[in-house]
């Protein structure tokens, strides 16, 4: 019997999950297959480069399995989309506009924490929404922030509360979608980046997993509500000391420092699920194994 390929194991778990959010939302195989070949043609033609040569399409076929016509039709796709339109836009304007409240002095109370805001004047909601957020109109960012949560309105004042210093979006929404994203990008980027750093000579990024596969139903609501509090804890902790770096918030200017901004930041998610015929066994011991060499 041929040896599974462990590559191909973990794609697998990968897709099932994937595949289950696509047909929910309706994309069929045939959809997914053009963006995947999409993707794989992008993929030669810039990660796998030579700087003393123009990638061309017969190396970008060779690479991918993909005949040469069709690296060039995706090719031709990828040159007609606005570029914009395929960049993704990391941080949405509402979160922006959040992260200002938080970090930016001149709307903050003398404790340093987020103030109440009127709605207008001077050091106002408005006034924020047009420093980060653009031309978005304030009562339709106020809106989406109340409607999730985020703020509230002062009963005898009037002036609008922030409740939470991170915005999330619900459901398959267009935002919710921008986060799933950037999530499974940003952590297949750190996995692939782990995978290949002692041949490429960089170190490691910071890659931990906690798991445990035999832990009793009753004490999941106070494991999700310990796990919930003490993250968010911890990035608002790691807010606090990277917010005030940012340009936007800091007010540097690009041209007064050297070479280009970077993007960079911490994500953790929980999961659960039932563990099936796991055991106790070898798997907890994997397990132990596996965290100790990690720290």
């Amino acid at each position: 019997m041929k040896k599974p390929n462990p590559l191909h194991q973990a794609l697998f778990r990968i897709l099932r999950p994937l595949a289950r959010l696509l047909l929910r939302n309706g994309i069929p195989f045939g959809e997914f297959s053009e963006l995947v070949k999409r993707a794989y043609v992008e993929a030669a033609l810039e990660d796998f480069t030579d700087d003393r040569r123009k990638p061309t399409d017969s190396r970008a076929a060779v690479m991918t399995g993909l005949t040469r016509k069709e690296v060039k039709r995706q090719r031709e796709i990828l040159a007609g989309e606005d570029a914009g339109s395929r960049d993704v836009l990391h941080t949405n304007r509402a979160s922006r506009v959040v992260s200002g409240w938080v970090h930016d002095a001149e709307f903050q109370a003398k404790d340093g924490e987020p103030a109440m805001l009127a709605f207008d004047g001077p050091a106002s909601f408005s006034e924020l929404v047009k420093r980060y957020s653009g031309d978005m109109p304030p009562r339709s960012v106020l809106d989406e922030l109340l409607r999730v949560g985020v703020v509230s309105v002062e009963g005898e004042s009037g002036r609008l509360v922030l409740q939470q210093r991170a915005f999330v979006p619900a459901g398959d929404s267009e935002e919710m979608l921008q986060i799933f994203g950037e999530d499974v990008s940003d952590l297949i980027a750190t996995i692939d980046h782990n995978l290949v750093s002692d041949e490429s000579g960089q170190p490691p990024l910071f890659q931990r997993t906690l798991t445990y596969n035999n832990i009793p139903p009753e004490v999941m609501e106070r494991w999700r509500r310990h796990a919930a509090e003490r993250s968010q804890s911890l990035l608002e902790e790691l807010d606090k000391w990277l917010g005030p770096h940012d340009r936007d918030i800091s007010g540097q200017e690009t041209e007064s420092v050297s070479g280009e901004p970077v993007r960079t930041g911490v994500s953790i998610f929980f999961f659960e699920e039932p563990a099936g015929n796991g055991g106790r066994g070898g798997e907890e011991k994997s397990f132990r194994r596996r965290f100790k060499e990690a720290i």
